[in-house]
């Protein structure tokens, strides 16, 4: 039995939520290994509807072990809203099954503060992030200055790292023309929310390995996407995480060996939210349509997704960089009722056709995509469950784009509903 890492092929908001909640009946255990509470999951049970953003999708299920690793930023205040959100919903959540890495870096009330601040600073070369604190609370990780979780268990050490934290915030502060951060109120806040997270606090890598050694199956869930990967993704327009298959093992606390599989979420077309080079973006009322039947708005922030055509060269690049072996394929039914569907195929640059996104925003702006027309469908895939159920013209666009992104489809959504999914291959099954 293999054990199973989810990840974004585009810009993220792909529907990683419903797929890893569908795959999490097959798995013991659940581990989200980046980003923070600036992902969005939503799922659907029973009529239900569920939002998520830094619990694991796996949470909704009873009998799961839902785990946040350290390569998770977490905003205290946030988690216990969304705990309690939850609860109000029937969801059973506490200690016995959610697990949190007691060296996860805290985001604070300044990180919130300074990341809106910088954007509005920015102006109209704003990155778009969502203001929830998640890059200046990476900073301080890379900066050896962050508050982790299990720092909360000592008011000694947390006063002490609060001098240094507060160092570098304070001048940051000052040169922005904004209140400093008193060291004595920041410290009560920490002191008064510890005893409501600290009972969550573990050695998760610790528990994983021992979940791994007993046979257990663990399902590994990325937030965002590849696009908006630190390194890979169209910077500086991304977040400030490592997004890519390969966190999965650092940011939870395991060796790379474990991971068996790699599935790469995968939208029927493309959206992206916020500021950034979009190849395939449709100003027009095709793209209003996509984002009109395909509900594309945040989850995290309501903000208007982006819409465009399927960008084939952006997805064959994530299966590479992700090792992805296998797509789900969401959203299908979106794209019910068009007379054609575009694909893009490459991408021309100075008059010269690509088969890559360059590295750099100039030539990222520049391009233009290279589009193969396809026959669209008038029968509804929506609800569809097994492949007989599929126009043969949806049939064919599946198929044309598994050779262009050279990867197979695995799994394909057509709707919401956890039931509406048909499986190819089980990617539990190695």
């Amino acid at each position: 039995m293999a054990n199973v890492v989810v990840v974004g092929s585009q810009w993220g908001d792909e529907g990683k939520g419903k797929i890893v909640d569908w795959l999490s009946e097959r798995a013991d255990v659940v581990v989200r290994f980046q980003g923070g509470h600036n992902a969005g999951h939503t799922l659907v049970v029973e009529g239900i509807t569920y939002k998520l953003s830094l619990l694991p999708s796996g949470v909704v299920r009873s009998g799961k072990l839902s785990i946040i690793g350290n390569g998770v930023v977490l905003d205290p205040w946030a988690l216990l809203a969304e705990i309690e959100i939850l609860r109000g919903q029937g969801v059973d959540i506490g200690p016995k099954n959610v697990r949190i890495a007691e060296n996860a870096p805290l985001i604070l009330p300044l990180h919130r503060n300074l990341d809106k601040a910088r954007e509005n600073a920015l102006g109209r070369s704003k990155i778009g992030t969502t203001g929830r604190g998640i890059g200046p609370a990476y900073e301080d990780k890379v900066g050896r200055r962050a508050i982790r979780l299990g720092d909360l268990a000592d008011t000694q050490v947390i006063a002490e790292k609060l001098d240094t934290l507060l160092l570098h915030h304070n001048a940051l502060l000052r040169g922005l023309g904004m209140p400093e951060v008193n060291h004595g109120e920041l410290l009560a806040e920490l002191l008064a929310i510890a005893p409501s997270v600290l009972p969550y606090a573990d050695t998760v890598w610790k528990t994983l390995d021992e979940v791994r050694r007993a046979g257990k199956r663990i399902l590994f869930e990325g937030a965002q996407g590849t696009m908006l990967d630190i390194d890979h993704g169209t910077y500086p327009f991304v977040t400030s995480s490592t997004t890519v298959a390969g966190q999965a093992a650092a940011g939870s606390g395991l060796g790379p060996g474990v991971l068996d599989y790699v599935l790469g979420i995968t939208k029927a077309y493309t959206t992206r939210v916020g500021s950034g080079p979009f190849p395939t973006e449709l100003d027009d009322e095709v793209g209003r349509t996509l984002g009109e039947r395909g509900k594309e708005f945040g989850t995290v922030t309501g903000r208007a997704r982006r819409c465009g055509w399927f960008d084939a060269v952006m997805v064959r690049q994530a299966v590479k960089v992700n090792g992805i072996r296998g797509i789900a394929l969401t959203k299908l039914d979106v794209l019910d009722g068009f007379d054609e569907i575009k694909v893009c195929v490459g991408y021309r640059l100075d008059g010269e056709v690509i088969d890559y996104l360059p590295a750099f925003t100039v030539s990222q702006s520049k391009v233009e995509p290279v589009y193969e027309v396809m026959e669209g469908w008038s029968d509804s895939t929506r609800g569809a469950r097994t492949w007989a159920d599929l126009p043969a013209t949806a049939v064919k666009y599946i198929r044309r784009i598994e050779e262009i992104i050279q990867a197979p489809v695995h799994l394909l959504s057509t709707s919401p509903d956890r039931l509406d999914t048909i499986m190819v291959r089980d990617p539990f099954v190695d």
